[in-house]
């Protein structure tokens, strides 16, 4: 969003915040260290959370997918949490699980461990 480009880093935290439903520690980090950096993953962010081409909750489902793939445990709960907040289903969610199976095998899917539980 345009009008993010000018906010101070504790600002620009806020608002992104308001959109994830979370604050996720590493953007505070990065926030902290080095507020352009934190500017410029904000407009990466935006890109994942507005529907396009793609709806956002399509991309988030994808994203949870790549994270998972990778192993990241800790993604995988941020993404999962943003994708719920998207408006993910259980039934969508368990079919990214089965795709994550099929092209990842089951460590991506046992890195999702923590992010499952949030669907109890």
């Amino acid at each position: 969003m345009e009008e993010d480009k000018h906010l101070e880093p504790k600002e620009l935290l806020e608002s992104m915040s308001k959109k994830l439903g979370f604050t996720p520690h590493i953007l505070e980090i990065i926030g902290e260290l080095d507020s352009e950096s934190l500017k410029k993953y904000n407009r990466c962010n935006n890109k994942l959370l507005s529907d396009g081409a793609l709806p956002a909750k399509v991309k988030i489902l994808i994203a949870l997918a790549v994270v998972a793939s990778k192993q990241c445990e800790r993604c995988t709960v941020v993404q999962m949490q943003s994708a719920l907040k998207n408006g993910a289903t259980k039934e969508e969610i368990m079919e990214v699980m089965d795709v994550i199976f099929i092209t990842s095998g089951a460590p991506a899917v046992a890195a999702c461990r923590d992010a499952l539980k949030l669907l109890k």
